[in-house]
């Protein structure tokens, strides 16, 4: 097992990594320069890097917001201890070596964060419901942040919060990051054989969730045509109140879930049940813009409901697709998810 060590030996092991890992000395002139306190050196030299941390700070936590503070922390104990970096390893380790260690300690005071499939069974019948405040809810990450498509895929995410936060970041940073076992037990303050062993629980977990060889989410082979031809059918049926062109995109084992609302549908017949109950009769008026989260296809919601004007921000409506059909909806409901995306708040009455 790990040690679960935060504050100083987290230190101590970000400063033994660049320090002993690797021999190769690093001469960008920038790094002379930040080493002596030039602010403006260490900002040439993390900024290319500040995207691809953040991803790995929302793989790790779960959330943008968290990750937004995770990264900052990281980027604030980067520019006090550079004094110590000696470039015998890439500032791009150093950095996520750090952010790691940061997301450790934000995992340990707050745990890990959910979707409605972690707290109980599928709902057998049509629920009103409230939104639950006392979970920390996954949240969804908008694709204009990073490229590297597996690594952020919603259901990987997902299965990534039953790890604890050592085999988290011990699977990430080998899987997807390519650290050496021997360069993760420097990051982490601990043995290679508790590193080998941690991704050995780890990748069972993965496999379990989402099978995923090695931990890698299995990405959905769907032709792009395809894809946008279903999104847009989404919408237009949702739109025009069409349960039947609904029906017909869908999966017999589709999943819907809302968080923050517990309940969620397994099965063509429930789904289909929620939606003629809910979205397609009693909400109001939607419109819908095509987007991208987590590296899958996704629309965001705008709900006119009776007697108001414009279409206000609803949902972020991120879809699975296998075989060219829907597998899964998920939607992130509340207008904090759009200012994510850089989408506005509202859209007029007619488009």
């Amino acid at each position: 097992m790990f040690r679960s060590e935060v504050g100083d030996s987290r230190r101590e092991a970000e400063s033994s990594l660049v320090s002993e890992v690797s021999p190769r000395v690093f001469d960008d002139p920038d790094v002379d320069r930040a080493r002596t306190g030039d602010h403006e050196a260490f900002t040439r030299l993390v900024e290319p890097l500040k995207r691809e941390v953040h991803a790995h700070c929302y793989r790790m936590l779960g959330s943008v917001h968290d990750a937004d503070d995770a990264l900052q922390e990281a980027l604030l104990r980067a520019w006090r201890g550079f004094g110590r970096f000696e470039g015998r390893s890439s500032v791009r380790s150093w950095l996520y070596a750090i952010s790691t260690n940061a997301c450790l300690d934000a995992v340990e005071r707050r745990g890990r964060r959910a979707l409605p499939v972690d707290l109980g069974p599928a709902s057998t019948e049509v629920e009103e419901g409230a939104p639950r405040t006392d979970v920390a809810w996954l949240g969804t990450y908008p694709d204009a942040r990073y490229e590297q498509r597996e690594a952020v895929e919603l259901a990987f995410v997902a299965a990534l919060q039953h790890l604890p936060g050592n085999q988290r970041a011990a699977l990430l940073l080998f899987e997807v990051l390519g650290f050496s076992v021997a360069e993760i037990a420097e990051v982490m303050k601990t043995s290679t054989t508790s590193v080998n062993s941690a991704l050995a629980r780890a990748r069972r977990v993965l496999a379990s969730k989402v099978g995923a060889l090695a931990g890698r989410p299995a990405l959905s082979k769907v032709d792009d045509a395809r894809v946008r031809e279903v999104v847009a059918d989404y919408a237009a049926a949702l739109e025009r109140g069409d349960a039947d062109a609904l029906v017909a995109l869908l999966t017999e084992d589709v999943t819907w879930a809302m968080p923050p609302m517990a309940q969620w549908y397994r099965g063509r017949d429930a789904v289909m049940a929620f939606a003629r109950a809910t979205p397609l009769t009693r909400c109001g008026a939607w419109r819908h813009v095509a987007t991208s989260a987590n590296t899958q296809p996704a629309v965001a919601c705008y709900l006119r409901r009776p007697g108001e004007e414009v279409h206000s921000a609803w949902s972020i409506t991120v879809f699975t697709l296998r075989d060219g059909l829907i597998a899964g909806l998920t939607s992130f409901i509340g207008p904090d998810h759009f200012a994510v995306f850089d989408l506005p708040p509202t859209l007029p009455s007619t488009p």
